[in-house]
């Protein structure tokens, strides 16, 4: 397609004020056709930085190597560029949007010199909804535009949506490497020195710019960066939520279903949970999306939520037949991979997978690798970060409504860490505002070599942290307010906070997790039918000791620990909380969540005393 063919005057004019001012060799509007696609990615191909995996194994899939500089989201050079430094807050990093811009206005200058300038029309959520956001990325990337196929709806019915008035969302992007007359990448990943790359997002204007990078979330700017950072400030607005979350289809042999949403920090199993096969006779999961959730009231009064992506850009490493079969099937076709090591015979090979490395195989950075199990130094063949891009209609257990233009209504939502101690199994919010104290306490466990390791605690408020686009202040404040706006508060989801990962003192899991994690969702899906066997804790809610059926290999004793209200690690926990946590949110921090810390701490207090004073002096 050709610019001529879009009838927007203002989206035509800008694509022009982009052309005239990166000089690209030719400007081309994608079409969303799967010709389209293999001719982009023949392209790449071409040029050296795609390879075409073996059609038997992994029919029409390739592999990417990205530079060692350019392999994850960059926080420190993402930015939040408010108006108001105060508007950005203490979790992001701010620079006046003036400013910000004369700088990559200074770095685009001619960027695309070279390349073909690719217009990529897309819709956030099926096309045509009400609910759904168009957006527009301008990118001089192969390798963009063939994950944004896959990843959002692309092409002419979105152009048609869009019409000649239509809103969308601006994201420029360059891979910030001009190439001179004759010249291509000749295998080398394009892409900027890492002073030189910048995420920045404007959100008064509903702008993106980034530059430098043409990896994951800081170059397919429809993920990370439209549908939570730019997102997040228009549900603020709208009075909605953008959320970093999966949502999964839960059916009892009844044939009854609930929905349930769950947010958890990275590496803490959201899309193995996405993609679960129960190990309960009877019961059943069906994905509607592995990472990102919108969630409005319907006009019933419930919430919906709405699978907003199209595709999977899932984590390869520790992905196998055992952890997520459904992942595995999904990823055998039409697939990107980045950055996972490469076989004699074409196929695909990373740490985790289930055997053993088949013979010599090339890494990720291109050098021969044998796998070497006696030397506990080797480097990984694959990226920690390393990738995989898949269409989400290839998922085995994909849900058929995972396309509903109204979303669909949410029984439960879920937040979780991987916390090896203190926090049980599960225990559930009596309140909405308590659940929204139970997001924004979340943390994980991290080793003592992080830099930032400090209590050994990296707190990420709903899974949140590095993708809330204003003062997380006020979005803690907007969780409360989207609650106090339900017409009736016995709709409103319940919440529960999650934890798969318990390990006894000699670092034994408690807790086998995966399909077993079914056990968990069944007594969630009970407590939303009012059928549960509950108890009041000073946490929350939680299972009585045989409300939850035990997995193989998990004894009476192993529940009883999972199932513990370690009242001394609270009480460390809400100190934790109070001097590292909730300070960095100043004044915006709402009143209400230090109110429910306070309760929690006189709660776990009382419940330590035995001689009726309630400060916790004489112990259990």
């Amino acid at each position: 397609m050709t610019v001529n063919d879009i009838k927007h005057p203002g989206l035509v004019a800008w694509i022009n004020e982009i052309k005239d001012y990166c000089t690209p060799d030719s400007v081309y509007v994608l079409d969303g056709s799967a010709e389209e696609y293999d001719r982009l990615m023949q392209k790449a191909v071409k040029a050296g930085i795609a390879i075409p995996l073996n059609p038997e194994k992994k029919p029409h899939s390739f592999l990417f190597r990205s530079d060692p500089s350019d392999v994850a989201r960059v926080e420190k050079r993402t930015f939040i560029a408010s108006e108001k430094q105060e508007d950005a807050g203490p979790t992001n990093n701010w620079v006046d949007p003036a400013e910000l811009k004369k700088t990559l206005m200074g770095l685009y200058k001619g960027c695309m010199k070279g390349r073909t300038m690719y217009v990529i029309v897309f819709s956030m959520g099926p096309v045509g909804s009400e609910f759904s956001k168009i957006g527009v990325e301008i990118t001089d990337s192969e390798y963009v535009s063939c994950n944004m196929d896959i990843m959002t709806r692309v092409g002419k019915a979105v152009i048609e949506e869009l019409g000649t008035n239509g809103f969308f969302i601006h994201c420029l992007h360059s891979v910030g490497k001009p190439l001179a007359e004759g010249e291509n990448d000749n295998g080398m990943w394009p892409c900027a020195p890492i002073e030189k790359k910048y995420i920045a997002h404007f959100p008064e204007t509903r702008e993106i710019w980034s530059f430098g990078s043409g990896y994951g979330g800081n170059a397919l700017l429809g993920k990370k960066c439209l549908a939570l950072r730019i997102a997040t400030v228009m549900a603020r607005d709208e009075g909605w939520l953008a959320e970093h979350m999966l949502i999964l289809k839960l059916t009892n042999p009844e044939g009854k279903s609930r929905y349930v949403t769950a947010a958890f920090p990275s590496a803490c199993g959201k899309t193995n949970l996405a993609m679960l096969i129960p190990t309960i006779p009877g019961w059943q999961v069906h994905t509607l999306s592995d990472d990102i959730a919108w969630l409005r009231y319907g006009k019933d009064g419930r919430l919906y939520a709405m699978s907003v992506e199209a595709g999977f850009f899932g984590v390869v490493p520790g992905t196998s037949m055992h952890s997520n079969p459904n992942a595995m099937i999904a990823a055998q076709k039409n697939t990107i991979y980045t950055n996972v090591a490469l076989t004699e015979d074409k196929d695909v090979w990373w740490e985790g997978i289930g055997y053993d490395a088949p013979g010599k195989l090339i890494d990720w950075q291109g050098n021969e690798w044998v796998q070497d199990k006696t030397n506990k130094d080797q480097k990984p063949s694959s990226h920690p970060n390393s990738r995989f891009t898949a269409p989400a209609n290839q998922c085995p257990c994909i849900s058929d409504d995972w396309e509903d233009p109204h979303g669909v209504p949410v029984s439960a939502i879920l937040f979780g860490g991987r916390r090896p101690s203190t926090i049980p199994l599960v225990h559930g919010a009596r309140t909405w505002t308590h659940g929204t104290f139970l997001g924004s306490i979340v943390g994980s466990e991290i080793t003592a070599a992080a830099l930032d390791a400090g209590s050994g605690i990296r707190r990420d408020p709903m899974a949140m942290k590095p993708f809330i686009g204003y003062n997380a202040g006020d979005y803690f404040k907007h969780w409360l307010n989207v609650g106090k706006a339900a017409k009736d508060q016995s709709l409103l989801p319940r919440i529960f906070y999650v934890n798969w990962f318990r390990k006894t003192a000699e670092g034994k899991w408690l807790w086998p997790g995966y399909g077993d994690n079914s056990r968990v969702l069944k007594w969630i899906f009970e407590v939303c039918d009012g059928t549960a066997q509950t108890v009041d804790t000073p946490i929350g809610i939680m299972p009585t000791l045989d409300a939850i059926d035990r997995p193989e290999g998990v004894t009476e004793e192993d529940m009883k620990e999972l199932l513990n209200v370690d009242i001394d690690g609270w009480l460390r926990e809400v100190e934790d909380i109070r001097k590292n946590h909730y300070p960095i949110f100043g004044d915006k921090l709402p009143k209400e969540l230090w109110a429910q810390l306070d309760s929690l701490e006189a709660d776990l207090k009382a419940a330590k005393c035995d001689c009726g004073c309630g400060c916790g002096c004489c112990g259990k």
